[in-house]
């Protein structure tokens, strides 16, 4: 029988937090879009103003997977909420469930610092992850549309152009 442990990343882990962002984004079809560094992790999810945090999951001790969140605000519900920005389970470790323990934890976590919801994004092309997440009693929100604005667009919004 497997066993699957999940923890909180350190700076100790921030190698294979990128390998694993890398690897994501190989599966996502999305390489040439990821500048992440160590550098700006370490910044970001460990420094002193951390804006998000990372569970790693290990199957028989080996990493299997990780998930990367952080904190949003619901004014409806007038509560923070954690939206999941990244979850990944490497392909050989899939239906072993070390996914179901990732959100399970979020959940966990969610639940424990009063949030009214957790919600996150999925491509649409992504009919696996779709799958489990409508198992797990997840609904999708057909009626919103996510917008970006990044790069050029970013910074002439700014004003920076």
């Amino acid at each position: 029988m497997s066993f699957i442990k999940i923890r909180k990343a350190t700076k100790r882990d921030v190698a294979l937090i990128l390998q694993l962002i890398k690897e994501l984004a190989k599966y996502e079809k999305l390489s040439k879009d990821v500048s992440a560094t160590k550098n700006l992790l370490r910044k970001w999810l460990f420094g002193r103003n951390a804006v998000a945090e990372v569970l790693l999951a290990f199957l028989d001790g080996e990493p299997a997977g990780y998930t990367l969140f952080f904190h949003n605000f619901s004014t409806f519900l007038g509560k923070p909420g954690i939206y999941l920005e990244d979850l990944f389970v490497k392909p050989e470790y899939r239906n072993k469930g070390v996914g179901k323990r990732l959100l399970v934890e979020i959940a966990r976590i969610a639940k424990k610092r009063d949030c009214g919801r957790l919600e996150w994004s999925v491509l649409n092309w992504n009919a696996q992850a779709i799958d489990f997440y409508k198992k797990l009693g997840a609904k999708p929100l057909d009626e919103w549309t996510m917008y970006r604005v990044t790069g050029d667009e970013l910074d002439r919004l700014a004003g920076k152009d």
